[in-house]
């Protein structure tokens, strides 16, 4: 009689033990199911500006271009995305993308539409906040609130390469590099230092805040990407940086 009712125990907690498995396999499923749906929605929303907008002058004509990359790149990895961090990942993509629509209506004078989210990157790195000049090695660079003929590039804000970049326009794409190589070189840490330094609404570039992890960045070593969180995302087409 023992044997039989431990028959029974055993069958018991193995079946509980199933529908435990079965109920959170269901309830992952579900989950990215709703985030992929999400990503999705945002996709097909930033595909609609991309394909109705065309840019009427410089700036618009580039912030367009930009936005255009960032549909072309959520939709590769719309495709590969098998987990929820991949399909949140598609959603921030998607959002940049539509940051950079917001700013090319904005360069047009548009109205710019309702508000997008930002991201924590965003909100740390803040916003350029005054016109500033400065020279570089010999090269100038400028940075502006406003897009113009001398500012024609935006970046939505955000961190690249574990350093924050401020929402505005600017001469030239100067953190473009660091988004491909994961790194920022000495001389862009001496352009940040003198763009931003007691700026109004961004944070603190001076050279002396430049901890062993910036160090790391320079010397080729990124810190900007967790790939332990994305389940082996393919990272080989993101341009952008929003807060990798």
């Amino acid at each position: 009689m023992g044997t039989v009712v431990w028959v029974v125990v055993l069958v018991l907690l193995v079946a509980g033990v199933f529908y435990l498995v079965s109920q959170s396999n269901a309830r992952k499923a579900r989950e990215l199911d709703d985030a992929k749906a999400e990503a999705r929605r945002w996709v097909e929303r930033l595909g609609g500006q991309v394909m109705s907008l065309t840019g009427s002058n410089a700036a618009a004509t580039q912030a367009l271009a930009d936005a255009s990359e960032r549909f072309t790149a959520a939709g590769s990895q719309m495709e590969q995305a098998r987990t929820i961090p991949q399909a949140k990942l598609v959603t921030e993509t998607a959002m940049e993308g539509l940051h950079y629509v917001r700013a090319a209506r904005q360069a047009m004078d548009m109205d710019p539409g309702p508000a997008l989210p930002e991201s924590a990157g965003q909100k740390q790195a803040g916003a350029v906040s005054e016109d500033r000049q400065v020279s570089v090695e010999g090269h100038q660079y400028a940075a502006s609130p406003h897009s113009g003929s001398g500012t024609p590039y935006y970046y939505p804000g955000g961190m690249v390469a574990g350093r924050p970049v401020p929402r505005g326009w600017y001469s030239e794409p100067w953190w473009k590099p660091a988004l491909v190589a994961g790194a920022w070189g000495v001389g862009t840490f001496l352009l940040m230092d003198a763009m931003f330094s007691g700026m109004h609404g961004v944070g603190d570039y001076g050279m002396g805040d430049m901890g062993m992890g910036d160090m790391g960045d320079m010397g080729g070593v990124s810190d900007a990407v967790d790939m332990g969180d994305t389940g082996g995302f393919d990272f080989g087409d993101m341009g952008g940086g929003f807060d990798f």
